[in-house]
């Protein structure tokens, strides 16, 4: 065991035996996530993509989530977040995020275009406070596996509440004009197909304000990828 082990030792997220992040009772509880949603009706959608009647000319195309929202994936999600200190809890979240993903049919698909990736911003503020973006560390481990370039594109405008105890409409009011381009990189997304990664997915409402703005300055279409799927 080196110095560094021995002076912050690894504990499960879940049930604290020492070891590692994850140990093998608790992946077992792990379970990935074999039904995506429709993020505009927030309905089941069978090949992950916005269901015909739901479709819109700025509408998001589709999602792939890797695992369900729940038990310890909870518990990842928390620390990916707020625990910066969990240095190595990364790769673990990046190789659950590409096991997930990869089973995803419709994904490989999608991922035979012309693609770049795009993290969902935090607000300047918060990203002064916590000093990372969590979305954009999922997305740069993506680039290793897809070697497919990141546009950081998008800017957060204004710091939104939680979405956590909204209601469907409440959260999609909250986002509203919550995104913008920053013009300078225009025109590396303009006639691409997006991958919009962020580490959760509730609603669907975040997604899809950043889909519009995405759109609007020219993305051809837009997929969103997200580490787990919750209500």
């Amino acid at each position: 065991m080196d110095l560094l082990s021995l002076l912050f030792p690894k504990y499960c997220l879940g049930c604290k035996k020492m070891g590692d992040y994850i140990c093998a009772n608790c992946f077992a509880s792990i379970k990935f996530q074999d039904e995506d949603k429709c993020l505009v009706c927030n309905k089941p959608s069978i090949d992950s993509k916005t269901h015909p009647g739901c479709v819109s000319n700025y509408s998001i195309d589709g999602s792939s989530s890797a695992l369900v929202y729940k038990s310890i994936v909870k518990k990842l999600v928390y620390s990916f977040k707020y625990e910066p200190n969990l240095t190595n809890l990364r790769q673990n979240m990046i190789d659950l995020l590409y096991e997930g993903l990869i089973q995803k049919e419709s994904l490989q698909t999608v991922l035979q275009q012309d693609c770049v990736l795009v993290p969902i911003p935090l607000h300047a503020v918060k990203m002064r406070q916590r000093g990372y973006n969590q979305a954009k560390l999922l997305a740069e481990g993506l680039v290793k596996y897809w070697h497919i370039p990141i546009v950081d594109c998008l800017r957060r405008l204004k710091t939104t509440h939680s979405q956590y105890q909204l209601s469907r409409v409440e959260r999609l009011n909250n986002l509203k004009g919550a995104f913008s381009i920053n013009s300078k990189h225009i025109d590396k997304i303009k006639d691409k197909t997006i991958l919009l990664v962020d580490d959760l997915i509730t609603s669907g409402a975040t997604m899809n304000e950043a889909t519009k703005v995405l759109k609007h300055n020219g993305a051809q279409g837009v997929w969103g990828i997200a580490f787990a799927h919750g209500q």
